[in-house]
């Protein structure tokens, strides 16, 4: 009798375990982000981008790699664009507050992202708490779900704030903020510790790229475009 329940029980909930959880192969699997996620790229568009990496300018290489990666985001990953270092400011204060968000976060705005990009010039200092305070203040308002960050910066922190330390306080009352950081030709061990410690706090993924194939590597890992897995429902003897 206990068997027959149980076989009942199974059958009635199985249409709704199969709609919750699809299963995949490696060929048939696709990336498609949750509709409760938002992904937020946030450039480093400091002075230090124009200087020359195997014979071209950073900042050249980060948007060559942003053109080629933006039209796989697809049309119903809502994504947005946050820059900064984008202007000097008459004082220090001002050039530590040049942080901007160009493209707001949505859907199908990936020619935005591409346009405001390609129109941005490397100027001026490197406000990377502040942009994320920002980010995570007002660029998310209105969404729940996880929040993703995806960071890319030339050096570290310059406005006399630690975004490690930053990051450490979010976490005691945000849980939903993730940030991935890619640190872009940067050998400054304190930068990079920073850094690291900016991403791995709030479960985030650090990438070290030192070249353009390997810049390239770590943003198409970051939107994670397409994954290689198997899923398998194995049976609880």
């Amino acid at each position: 009798m206990k068997v027959i329940i149980l076989i009942a029980v199974l059958i009635s909930i199985l249409p709704a375990y199969a709609e919750s959880y699809s299963v995949h192969t490696p060929k048939t699997y696709q990336y498609a982000p949750q509709e409760s996620e938002r992904t937020l790229f946030i450039l480093d568009f400091s002075n230090s981008m124009n200087e020359y990496l195997d014979g071209r300018r950073k900042v050249d290489l980060m948007l060559e790699t942003m053109r080629d990666i933006i039209p796989k985001l697809g049309k119903n990953t809502s994504v947005g664009l946050r820059v900064y270092g984008h202007r000097m400011g008459f004082t220090p204060f001002e050039a530590c507050r040049a942080s901007t968000l160009l493209v707001p976060i949505g859907t199908s705005n990936a020619s935005d992202i591409e346009h405001s990009l390609f129109k941005t010039k490397a100027t001026g200092m490197t406000p990377i708490t502040y942009s994320l305070k920002e980010a995570v203040k007002n660029d998310f308002m209105g969404f729940s779900g996880k929040k993703h960050i995806i960071l890319l910066t030339d050096g570290g922190e310059n406005c006399d704030e630690s975004p490690c330390k930053w990051v450490m306080e979010l976490i005691k009352v945000r849980k939903d903020v993730v940030i991935d950081v890619i640190a872009f030709n940067i050998t400054e061990e304190d930068d990079l510790a920073q850094l690291e410690c900016t991403s791995l706090v709030t479960g985030g993924k650090f990438y070290s790229a030192n070249t353009a194939a390997e810049l390239a590597r770590s943003l198409n890992s970051t939107i994670n475009v397409k994954k290689d897995v198997e899923a398998k429902i194995i049976p609880n003897y």
